[in-house]
């Protein structure tokens, strides 16, 4: 495939950069060698902050002054990775979210595109609803999408309207499946379930996984995920600065794992015997509760030929459990 250049001398801009995705997105550029970094990010009263000790950057700078900074430097900046948005699924305030996930995007986009920067951004894999469609990136295909939560339709509505302009095809956006790993210590109920359970085992020494609301179908703990590792996840954001492939892309391994075999995963990489329990799930969640998730990321690989996945599920949580987690450190 043909790349293009990535100058050492233009800015990247990284929005959502103290966040989870965010911050390995900027640790992935560093280790490539690119310190010409503009982070841009609100961390409030968090710890956030700690998602940035030893990364490298030019310039940190808030949300809200963020197109005032961009004012003159139209010729300084290379590329755009956007990730910034509220990603609470649980969000009801629906002019908060539009402003902030929809509309802040398509100002950002409109900026990129007059200035013909790259532009990369976090759609979510949230937006195929409760998957009865499939999970196809198929342009084609984004009308009939469904989303059930306010996030996810904040996200869908900024894909619809990439569409609806006739740039899907300048732009790259990254639908994301199940990520975990370092750094998501400020997502608070929105972090990853391994995440919780690591810290369950710890202190009760059992996982607890919901049981099947499909038995038919899918036994207790056998609902699966496409779950991917954050590394695998920045590797591949950062993979498309210097590629020319455009629209959207999931971002998944392509593969679903069982609740099962990532709970084995985690108690295997604490050196503990397994123990766990299937309790009911809320009557009010197995309404919309996805039993089975798996991206399909043929788009994927034909753009890139070769495969830059370099953990398997089990590698992944070791090295999530043994190197982060229990020495309670950031990557």
């Amino acid at each position: 495939m043909q790349k293009t250049k990535m100058y050492d001398d233009q800015l990247i801009v990284v929005t959502g950069a103290s966040g989870f995705i965010g911050s390995g997105v900027v640790k992935q550029l560093n280790d490539q060698g690119l310190s010409n970094l503009i982070l841009v990010d609100d961390i409030g009263k968090t710890e956030k902050w700690k998602n940035h000790l030893g990364k490298r950057y030019v310039d940190f700078i808030s949300k809200e002054s963020l197109f005032s900074w961009l004012e003159g430097r139209e010729r300084q900046i290379e590329a755009f990775i956007h990730l910034g948005a509220c990603a609470n699924t649980l969000e009801t305030n629906g002019s908060f979210i539009m402003e902030n996930n929809t509309r802040f995007s398509i100002r950002l986009a409109e900026y990129a595109l007059t200035h013909e920067h790259r532009f990369i951004y976090a759609s979510s894999a949230a937006t195929y609803g409760d998957g009865s469609q499939g999970f196809s990136d198929d342009h084609a295909l984004l009308e009939s999408l469904t989303p059930l939560n306010l996030y996810a339709f904040s996200k869908h509505a900024f894909d619809l309207w990439l569409k609806r302009q006739g740039v899907l095809d300048q732009v790259v956006g990254l639908k994301y499946f199940n990520i975990f790993g370092p750094n998501e210590n400020e997502k608070g109920e929105m972090a990853s379930m391994l995440y919780k359970m690591f810290s369950v085992i710890l202190k009760e020494g059992v996982v607890r996984l919901f049981k099947s609301s499909d038995p038919a179908r899918f036994k207790d703990g056998e609902q699966a995920r496409d779950f991917l590792y954050v590394k695998d996840a920045a590797r591949i954001t950062c993979a498309f600065l210097e590629s020319s492939a455009n629209g959207i892309f999931n971002i998944g391994r392509g593969k679903a794992v069982t609740w099962n075999q990532l709970a084995h995963a985690l108690f295997k990489a604490l050196k503990k015997e397994p123990r766990i329990e299937y309790i009911n799930m809320p009557a009010e969640l197995s309404k919309h509760y996805q039993n089975y998730t798996c991206a399909d990321i043929t788009k994927y690989l034909n753009a890139f030929k070769e495969n830059v996945f370099q953990y398997d599920i089990e590698e992944a949580v070791a090295d999530y459990v043994q190197n982060y987690l229990l020495k309670d450190c950031r990557w």
